[in-house]
């Protein structure tokens, strides 16, 4: 049985959720995610249930261990957790879904205490192979709140009996079990070579909830990476420092 625990989410593009402890409630987080915390709140670091249960939280992306934060004061406590890049916290109260949820590895940020975090293997073999990040889920089981992190603008699609939604799969966040979720081949050889969107899509059918993000973290690093390598070779052959003898002449003048 999970804690009953209240909470609020604040911020916009880096938003951090603050959750309310009664006396002897708790809440279990990512390791590093902690922001701050009140008076009366203690820390517990474990690995949540033996080395088997810390090692398949490793494999779906997550850290080792888990740290219970639980109040033991006599009154009211708060701890707050951040974010770990730009984008939004999705509430999930796992009751109203049948007390299991899926999402993508790393998407978990905290839960309350009771919440259990475990590795779900996709069903098909086409999704084994061709899933990329959708290939490893994490499932979160339990009755209580659960709190998951994905990046950009989030989409909740609700999904009617056999209706098809397509989606790259790294822009899939989480859905329900009842949605069947499998891997398809875009099809056609400019489309596989020159489409820019991946081989493969994630063919998601209903009924059930999807929630879509717009920036995968994988996107952003990918970005990042080409960024730090394109100033690299700039740098190698001369041109940032072109540019800034460039625009200290016009700029800075020989008075």
């Amino acid at each position: 049985m999970a804690d009953v625990i209240d909470y609020k989410i604040h911020g916009d593009d880096m938003q951090i959720v603050e959750v309310e402890l009664d006396p002897g409630e708790g809440v279990r987080a990512e390791a590093g995610a902690m922001m701050y915390m009140g008076e009366g709140i203690e820390m517990q670091t474990s690995t949540g249930g033996g080395v088997f249960k810390g090692l398949k939280r490793k494999l779906t992306g997550e850290s080792f261990f888990i740290t219970n934060f639980v109040n033991s004061g006599s009154k009211k406590g708060y701890v707050a957790f951040g974010a770990p890049y730009p984008g939004k916290i999705i509430a999930v109260d796992l009751a109203s879904f049948g007390g299991n949820f899926l999402c993508q590895k790393d998407a978990f940020l905290c839960a309350a205490k009771g919440v259990e975090v475990e590795v779900a293997f996709t069903r098909k073999i086409g999704a084994g192979l061709f899933g990329g990040e959708g290939f490893i889920l994490q499932r979160l089981s339990g009755d209580g709140m659960a709190f998951i992190h994905a990046g950009g603008t989030i989409i909740r699609k609700e999904l009617a009996l056999n209706e098809i939604l397509r989606v790259d799969t790294g822009c899939l966040v989480a859905f329900e079990p009842s949605v069947n979720y499998d891997i398809q081949f875009v099809g056609g050889f400019k489309n596989a070579l020159f489409g820019g969107e991946g081989v493969f899509l994630a063919k998601l059918t209903g009924p059930g909830i999807v929630y879509l993000q717009s920036l995968p973290f994988s996107r952003l690093a990918d970005r990042l990476f080409a960024a730090a390598r394109f100033q690299e070779k700039g740098e190698q052959k001369g041109i940032v420092g072109m540019g800034e003898s460039l625009f200290g002449g016009i700029f800075g003048g020989d008075n």
